[in-house]
């Protein structure tokens, strides 16, 4: 049997995973966000912790709890685990449902982050399209959520987004063609969501939208974490000033339940 740990239990589960370097993982264990899952609510020896999509587990995975939590997703996962031994057991329980790809992670140091470089990147923008902090009015609008639905989505409403998050978007005829946001945010720090319409893509809107959310971040003492889904995010975060740590499997499961 497995159990859902309150919002004031989670801190326990911090040295389970202390050494995965993720702030979703943070944004859950601090008690901002997600869900936290265990086999014991007083000794756990496994966990799963989820915010959104994305899944981490920990812990002994050679277990029959294991297995349950394993079991413990929503139809489209992005599954994270730092050994080998959770890694076969996935591949195992999974068997035929389960796409592995890489992930890249950059080195979580502010002093990499220079304020003048990036506000230089502040250019202005191509004719017709305007960069705005998000709002409550940006944030329900509908092409905001078409372009990505993670923009948001991990808080508990628009107010608390507008309270909690923070984003900016870049807007061409009243539609959001381009976005950043907190996807996630912890104690100290937001983890970076990011987002371009395919059709204005190449223009530099990422790389405004994104130095806009960075530059208000570093404005507030706050720290933004950069976590590449692709070669092109791995560019755009080095043009930024993050620099580049390793990358690492990730596992997209298609749970059919």
């Amino acid at each position: 049997m497995i159990y859902e740990l309150s919002n004031d239990l989670r801190k326990k589960l911090i040295p389970m995973f202390d050494d995965m370097d993720s702030t979703i993982i943070l944004s859950c264990l601090q008690g901002h966000m997600g869900s936290a899952w265990v086999d014991d609510l007083e000794n756990p020896t496994v966990a799963q912790v989820t915010v959104g999509i994305f899944v981490f587990f920990a812990g002994n995975p050679n277990t029959k709890i294991a297995e349950e939590l394993l079991y413990n997703l929503s139809d489209y996962n992005l599954v994270i685990v730092n050994t080998d031994e959770w890694k076969k057991r996935i591949e195992s329980v999974h068997k035929g449902s389960i796409e592995k790809f890489q992930r890249y992670k950059f080195l979580k140091n502010p002093d990499h982050l220079g304020k003048s470089h990036i506000q230089n990147l502040l250019s202005p923008l191509p004719e017709g399209y305007e960069l705005k902090k998000i709002d409550a009015t940006i944030a329900k609008e509908p092409s905001l959520h078409e372009l990505s639905e993670d923009f948001i989505t991990q808080f508990n409403s628009i107010d608390d987004f507008i309270n909690r998050g923070v984003g900016f978007a870049v807007l061409n005829e009243g539609q959001v063609v381009c976005g950043a946001t907190s996807f996630s945010i912890y104690d100290d720090g937001i983890e970076i969501e990011i987002a371009t319409h395919p059709q204005h893509r190449r223009k530099g809107l990422a790389t405004i939208t994104a130095s806009a959310l960075i530059v208000d971040c570093l404005n507030r003492g706050i720290y933004p974490s950069w976590d590449g889904a692709n070669n092109e995010s791995v560019k755009l975060a080095e043009k930024l000033g993050y620099i580049f740590k390793e990358s690492y499997d990730t596992y997209f499961i298609n749970y059919i339940k």
